[in-house]
């Protein structure tokens, strides 16, 4: 959408568009609502770390799983004797038989050929902030894109059902101090946040997670409503970028998402807050 802030991405993936309309549906179950979160995570991630994340060459390589002078044999026939038993034929070789312990070709880089493409590295630490009640399973999907382990800690907010403003209640972040840079900040820090609604939960995140020090904040939700997407994104334009799978136009009276997908964590454990 050209009304949508630059630093505001809306994928156009067709099997993704194809996942979020049977996520909106009512008769997506709880088993079917875990799996395509699942799935429009891992998309939704793919894309938006392919914008922003780079690879760097390592000095140290790991070796070819299976290297030259391995080789490979497949057993013996096997066969019948008169007796009805069964054995199985040798093969005919005139290669003697090894008595001395085989060489261990993935411990020697020096014998054997190395991938410089075999292990990657990322620019930049990469911690996934999830806000509570984050479903377990956007937050794999992001955790499964990531070529080694990363940290994640947790940044709980809900909104105030009365004024809509943001209340936090929980904050694990490591040294979290009010200060401009943090020496235990990230260089990328990633919010997991499936429903971007008014936009006051994610803007007090990224506003959080710029105080902490992250020098960049990607944002990584399933659906989220124009104008509250529009307003998170203002909070620090040069610093944030938001990736979506979903955007719906308005809001309800209630200030929910319309049409939205329900309320993900109720419909993930059967569970109705209201």
């Amino acid at each position: 959408m050209s009304s949508l802030p630059p630093n505001v991405h809306l994928s156009q993936h067709p099997c993704l568009q194809a996942k979020l309309s049977q996520l909106r549906s009512k008769s997506a179950d709880s088993k079917d609502v875990k799996s395509l979160v699942h799935d429009i995570g891992l998309i939704v991630a793919c894309e938006a770390f392919a914008s922003v994340l780079k690879t760097t060459s390592r000095s140290k390589v790991d070796a070819l799983p299976l290297a030259p002078g391995i080789r490979c044999f497949r057993a013996p026939p096997t066969q019948t004797r008169a007796d009805g038993t069964r054995t199985r034929r040798r093969w005919a070789s005139n290669t003697p038989r090894r008595t001395s312990r085989p060489r261990r070709y993935a411990s020697s880089p020096s014998s054997a050929p190395a991938l410089p493409w075999s292990k990657v590295s990322l620019r930049s630490p990469v911690r996934p902030q999830p806000r509570p009640p984050v479903p377990s399973s956007q937050r794999l999907a992001v955790q499964t894109m990531m070529p080694r382990a990363v940290p994640v800690h947790h940044l709980g907010m809900y909104r105030d059902q009365s004024t809509l403003a943001p209340v936090e209640y929980y904050n694990n972040l490591p040294r979290h101090v009010p200060s401009s840079s943090s020496p235990s900040a990230s260089s990328l820090a990633v919010i997991v946040d499936p429903v971007i609604a008014t936009g006051g939960t994610c803007a007090a995140a990224i506003q959080t997670l710029r105080e902490w020090g992250a020098e960049r904040i990607l944002v990584l939700s399933i659906v989220g409503a124009a104008d509250g997407v529009a307003d998170a994104a203002k909070v620090w334009p040069e610093g944030t970028e938001i990736w979506l799978a979903g955007l719906d136009a308005k809001l309800t009276a209630q200030r929910m998402l319309e049409p939205g997908v329900g309320d993900i964590g109720d419909r993930l454990f059967l569970t109705d807050l209201k």
